[in-house]
């Protein structure tokens, strides 16, 4: 039988655009030959829909929609389509809703599947949502009968996940004893580097466990930070990934149970360039589905605006990205020369404000309060604070989105100003370690054979330029040092003690550590930042607060805040 998986880039929460975007998408597979469609998980609404689903009218809302769309399909003769949406519980206790799995066709909605497996932590909160289904669905159509699984309830299988596992449930397992002749997931899996690979191998193994060749439909695009990599895929009974649809865009791919083929698929791309991918998806997703076409951001000369800068070019085109000069009293030549070379490399417009004048009559209008008292961290942050204010200005006036560039080193330890450089509507490489910039600008360059970001912003050490000769490792430690530690710490949730046996410095873990709970208020400020590691700052990482420190920072730190 041959399917069309319809792998689509829904707005999550708006129904009547997603509705019309799967109707193409099932048109053009139609056209193809398709015998059935699948979409994704929560199709209709878009995933995440967060809160939306916990509007009664929302609900009531979708359901005239897939109705709606059934009745147009059965009006054009189209074939039926597999998707998710929200679907009502029929039973007066629990949830009001599941997250289910539909069938349209001749003109009806037909539920088919709830998902049984609610994950509730981290960036996934089904169980706020949802009350769990009781077991897997089937449809049969055309003699094939195929069971219908959604997200979780196919990535818990007890043979191939070692240690704990989320669930104690396996709900392929428990129902694959009735048999199927294929299998159908419907899911909505967020990007992290490296997760495809692993989710194509556990399909695989299930795959071959059960002898059936297995469909799995994922969303793609941007949402907010989150990034769905798509990439859906059929593998056969033999575990080969036989057919997989494009990385982050939108797709429209036929399959053929009958005859699946063997695996001859390309290699994956290398990891920068799928991170790479991920952040011009995820930038561009976010400032056109907020209804802008343009951005901003300040140059400064080093390496992490540059970056910024270059992805946004891919993101959104040099025509609808302005980069803005702020130079203080404190600003190098060199930084002014490579921010203007860099935006010639990347065929953008730039534009220069510098802030000395403003600096001034900020220390003039604070003179009076602050008469006798030294120069500190708070004449430094005022610079990053007059640059907020000029970029936001910027954006009030002619409607573009500012970009924030810190890096994800810089924002666990605190090293950035609130309410300056921590100003934005989106963080671009908040979820990326200063050494993976540098690893990312150089790949950029050799994979366009050129000098896009120009070297001497690689070369040079990296600098606030908040005073003068003012270098990063004056406060901080080498960033290759920093960011192992920070990973294990973040990533693999090591404390300090674990972190000292690990190897690393124990006075060294102690300071970082304590630089990392301290800077808590201004990560719980941040902007949305794009995710692409196992654990990203914001809904990945819920700290509190106020809470003591482990030690109170020596004077000497000389942090921004």
């Amino acid at each position: 039988m041959k399917i069309g998986i319809v792998q689509i880039n829904p707005v999550a929460g708006d129904l009547e655009s997603n509705a019309a975007t799967l109707l193409n998408a099932l048109r053009t597979a139609a056209s193809r030959g398709a015998e059935l469609a699948v979409a994704s998980e929560l199709a209709l609404c878009g995933h995440p829909p967060t809160d939306l689903l916990l509007r009664e009218s929302y609900i009531n809302r979708s359901a005239k929609v897939l109705q709606s769309m059934a009745e147009t399909m059965d009006r054009l003769k189209l074939p039926p389509l597999l998707l998710g949406a929200p679907v009502a519980n029929p039973v007066l206790q629990g949830k009001n809703i599941h997250n289910g799995a539909v069938l349209l066709g001749d003109g009806k909605v037909v539920v088919v599947s709830r998902k049984i497996l609610l994950p509730n932590e981290g960036i996934r909160d089904d169980g706020r949502y949802f009350e769990p289904g009781v077991a897997c669905g089937m449809v049969q159509y055309k003699g094939w009968r195929l069971a219908v699984t959604i997200g979780e309830d196919i990535r818990n299988d007890r043979t191939f996940w070692q240690g704990r596992r989320l669930f104690d449930q396996d709900p392929v397992a428990e129902f694959m004893t009735g048999g199927a002749d294929g299998l159908i997931n419907l899911t909505a899996l967020p990007y992290r580097l490296g997760g495809a690979s692993l989710h194509e191998r556990m399909l695989a193994w299930s795959a071959v466990r059960y002898r059936i060749p297995i469909i799995c439909v994922n969303q793609a695009g941007g949402q907010d930070a989150l990034i769905y990599e798509g990439k859906s895929v059929l593998v056969n009974s033999f575990g080969q990934v036989t057919a997989r649809a494009a990385s982050f865009s939108e797709d429209v791919m036929l399959v053929d149970l009958v005859h699946p083929g063997d695996s001859s698929l390309e290699d994956p791309l290398s990891p920068e360039a799928d991170i790479w991918q991920a952040l011009v998806t995820g930038t561009r997703d976010f400032v056109r589905k907020c209804g802008l076409k343009k951005a901003l951001l300040g140059l400064s000369g080093g390496i992490d605006s540059a970056l910024v800068a270059a992805v946004a070019v891919d993101a959104l085109g040099p025509e609808n990205v302005l980069g803005v000069l702020l130079p203080s009293p404190y600003t190098s030549e060199l930084s002014i020369t490579a921010a203007e070379a860099l935006g010639r490399n990347l065929g953008i417009q730039t534009q220069t404000i510098p802030i000395r004048e403003v600096m001034q009559s900020a220390g003039a209008a604070l003179g009076g309060v602050f008469a006798g008292l030294p120069q500190d961290l708070t004449e430094e942050n005022i610079q990053a604070r007059i640059r907020c204010l000029i970029l936001m200005a910027l954006s009030n006036k002619f409607g573009h989105m500012v970009l924030e560039t810190g890096n994800k080193s810089e924002i666990a330890v605190g090293y950035c100003t609130l309410y300056g450089d921590t100003c934005g509507g989106l963080s671009v490489i908040g979820d990326i370690y200063k050494t993976q910039v540098y690893e990312l600008a150089r790949w950029l360059n050799s994979e366009r054979g050129r000098d896009v970001i120009p070297e001497c912003i690689i070369s040079r050490p990296p600098s606030a330029e908040l005073r003068p000769d003012q270098k990063d490792e004056d406060s901080l430690p080498p960033y290759a040092i920093l960011d192992a530690l920070l990973r294990d710490h973040i990533e693999k949730d090591m404390d300090q003690e674990t972190l000292c046996e690990v190897g690393h410095d124990p006075s060294l873990v102690k300071r970082v550590l304590n630089m990392v709970r301290n800077a808590e208020f201004k990560r719980h400020q941040s902007p949305p930042t794009l995710r692409v590691s196992p654990r990203a700052f914001g809904d990945g990482w819920r700290m509190p607060i106020a809470r003591n420190p482990l030690e109170a920072l020596p004077d000497s730190m000389d942090l921004k805040e």
